[in-house]
């Protein structure tokens, strides 16, 4: 990915990210990536809420799974699957939008460790509401698809 530019990176991750039903049935969409790092954003609606009126957990956990395996796939630049993750909700998600902000903090050979802060975006206000790490696996064999 070295000689892609960010927009370029942003642009091939975005359109990876909608081969995914799951994800364009949220609306999810990258909007912030760099080397190792990346910004999803999941917008509020009704259908996503639980019987509180918060944003369900499942949903949370699913921003925080794949940001955090955006930013493996970053990092170790090859096909990447979400070996483990733990989430820690702190706050209720009650707003317009969830962005999940994931970083690598080491990669190896083959897997990689990441971090992710989740936050509620409430009229251009930011509000921690989940923390996750997980670890990033190298997907390989010959039913991987190279692209």
């Amino acid at each position: 990915m070295s000689t892609e530019t960010a927009a370029d990176i942003l642009e091939i991750a975005q359109r990876r990210l909608m081969t995914q039903p799951f994800s364009a049935l949220l609306s999810a969409a990258i909007v912030e990536v760099g080397a190792s790092r990346c910004a999803l954003r999941v917008p509020i609606r009704d259908v996503l809420k639980q019987q509180h009126g918060f944003v369900h957990g499942g949903v949370i956990s699913y921003a925080a799974d794949n940001a955090l395996t955006i930013a493996g796939f970053l990092a170790m630049d090859r096909a990447v699957v979400t070996s483990e993750f733990k989430v820690n909700y702190v706050r209720p998600a009650i707003g317009e939008a969830i962005i999940a902000r994931a970083e690598c903090v080491h990669a190896g050979k083959s897997q990689a460790v990441c971090r992710c802060e989740v936050y509620v975006v409430t009229g251009g206000a930011e509000k921690l509401c989940a923390v996750a790490q997980g670890t990033i696996a190298l997907l390989s064999g010959p039913e991987v698809p190279v692209n």
